[in-house]
């Protein structure tokens, strides 16, 4: 039966929620998909439960298609067996954490590995029990700190997640390459431009990594491309490489200079070559101060060395140093460490300050900075890496622009913006070994289980696919996903052309199309702006063509409009497209 308008919960908005700040929170709000009800966290409503159902759906279909099998675990989870992975204390503040009446402690699952770790052990012993995969489309939790777009972040979210259990690496690497394959059918049958790029781990360890990113102005992820090769990381992974170490010993001696007045790069750059010197903002060395917070540690300053010519990527560095988070350090934080004189810091008295210093990959051995000499108004040129200090690490801190060469052939590196819709991990042995997951062998010997990861973000999927298909007068569902295949809208107030509006309707039903039908008599105006913003593929107007015996049938997504006969309209519409 066809699903009328004046019956379905379904209430439009005209203007775009004051908190929206994205095409997808606009439009999912104001096409009656989604309410919020706290920062981070939203109510379904029937018309958004539609969309979400048949991600999940084109999700369970695929993910079946390579043998993986469902579970479902609880959302409610004892603290013991995230203890037992370090991941309780890891998390920090971005986990929801609650005690029961008898001072338990229990967290809302963030993801499941500990959990699907657990169930394998308890369930399989043999080698003959594996390969195996399984996976759950269930909430998740995070205590994210700025929840915002809508539903692409939030706090409470629907994920697939899904875990394969080898017994070699190279089982792992089949597993991998078979979840890979049916993310590439899932994204493509979603109707999603999509790139795969190299990750980080983050809290997932492991080895091998890998984004889905849904392209999109709105993303928070940002990645590159090379222009020529196929190579293509989010920022955060981007390989940085180091130029050919150089002796120390053919540098210039370091010469502290007095440079007062020069707060910034730029005024440093003016100075020294008023003064002679051959410098620019690559020739500096950047001395970023942090702080790094590690769960259940005290705090620890450390020193970010970059070319003066670029800016420390926050987000790249805490990825790169997790688990711990990167703040800010602020002026108190200046006043407990005198030896960090502001505006002039230097490495080459770190490591007498007892502080850890890291530097770019750029900071090569043998090569020779102007930097801080840890005095006021003053710098020093010649400070070369190996002879002056030496970096404690390296990590790939400095931020990746447009025109930077890629690490593989050389070629320049372009950059866009996605949002992450899906990432899988080769995981390793990690949670294996933190719960002994092993099986007997043919030959009676344990064998240590190898797992992948691999996550999907169904809620976030929606909105991804909004963030792509929209226009100005609201959203285009690709059919794959669309709550409806046709909308039936009926103009003025004549029960005549109601009643036919109706009977074509529920015959569309009876050719298996999903139909919705505007019972409600409203405006044309109303009506047609409601059927653009609901987004429809297919919307059918009972109105002045009538006369002829025809009606017009609009395509959503081309905004094509043709005259089709009323005897001709199932079977028009019903046909494959």
């Amino acid at each position: 039966m066809a699903v009328r308008m004046s019956r379905l919960f379904l209430r439009t908005l005209r203007e775009d929620p004051a908190d929206a700040d994205v095409p997808s929170h606009k439009l999912l709000v104001r096409a009656g998909c989604v309410r919020r009800v706290a920062p981070g966290i939203y109510t379904w409503l029937p018309f958004g439960k539609m969309v979400l159902e048949n991600v999940a759906r084109i999700v369970r279909e695929e993910m079946n298609a390579i043998g993986a099998q469902e579970v479902l675990f609880p959302a409610l989870l004892p603290r013991e067996f995230y203890d037992a992975t370090g991941r309780w204390t890891e998390y920090g503040d971005n986990i929801f954490r609650l005690k029961d009446r008898k001072g338990g402690d229990y967290l809302l699952g963030p993801t499941h590995e500990e959990l699907f770790t657990l169930l394998v052990k308890s369930e399989c012993s043999s080698y003959k029990d594996l390969p195996l995969s399984l996976y759950q489309i269930q909430t998740k939790y995070r205590d994210v700190a700025r929840p915002r777009a809508g539903i692409l972040r939030g706090r409470e979210f629907l994920m697939k997640d899904s875990y394969s259990f080898d017994l070699s690496d190279e089982g792992l690497q089949a597993s991998y390459d078979a979840h890979r394959a049916a993310y590439v059918r899932i994204f493509e049958r979603l109707g999603l431009d999509y790139r795969i790029v190299f990750a980080v781990s983050g809290a997932m360890g492991g080895s091998g990594s890998e984004e889905f990113l849904a392209v999109a102005a709105s993303g928070e992820d940002t990645y590159v491309r090379c222009t020529s090769c196929d190579y293509a990381a989010n920022t955060e992974a981007v390989e940085t490489s180091a130029p050919p170490a150089v002796d120390p010993a053919t540098q210039a001696p370091l010469e502290v200079l007095d440079t007062p007045n020069t707060p910034t790069i730029e005024t440093l750059v003016n100075l020294l070559r008023d003064k002679g010197f051959d410098v620019d903002a690559a020739s500096t060395l950047k001395n970023v101060v942090v702080k790094l917070r590690t769960p259940g540690q005290p705090d620890e300053v450390l020193v970010v060395g970059v070319p003066g010519d670029r800016e420390v990527d926050l987000k790249r560095l805490e990825a790169n140093v997790y688990p711990a988070e990167v703040h800010a350090f602020e002026a108190e934080d200046f006043a407990k460490n005198p030896g960090l004189v502001r505006g002039y810091i230097g490495p080459q008295a770190l490591a007498g300050l007892g502080i850890r210093y890291l530097a770019d990959p750029r900071v090569y051995p043998g090569s020779a900075w102007v930097t801080g000499a840890n005095a006021e108004g003053r710098h020093a040129v010649n400070v070369v890496s190996g002879r002056d200090f030496v970096p404690d690490g390296y990590v790939p801190a400095a931020e990746v622009r447009a025109g930077d060469r890629c690490p593989r052939c050389g070629s320049p590196l372009s950059i866009d913006r996605g949002i992450e819709i899906g990432h899988i991990f080769q995981l390793g042995r990690k949670f294996a070994d933190a719960f002994e997951l092993d099986v007997l062998g043919p030959d009676g010997k344990p064998i240590r289980v190898t797992m992948g990861s691999y996550g999907v973000g169904v809620s976030r999927a929606v909105a991804a696919i909004v963030e792509q298909h929209h226009d100005d007068g609201g959203i285009v569902w690709p059919a794959s996903v669309a709550p409806f295949d046709v909308h039936v809208v009926p103009m003025g107030k004549d029960p005549a052309v109601l009643a036919l509006a109706e009977e074509k309707a529920e015959a569309l039903e009876a050719a298996g199309l999903r139909v919705l039908l505007d019972d409600r008599q409203q405006s044309a105006g109303v009506a047609f702006a409601d059927a653009d913003l609901l987004g429809v593929p297919r919307i059918v107007v009972f109105g002045k063509a009538l006369k002829d015996g025809q009606v017009e049938v609009k395509d959503r997504a081309s905004g094509e409009r043709s005259l089709v006969a009323l005897d001709d309209l199932v079977e028009t519409l019903a046909a494959p497209r």
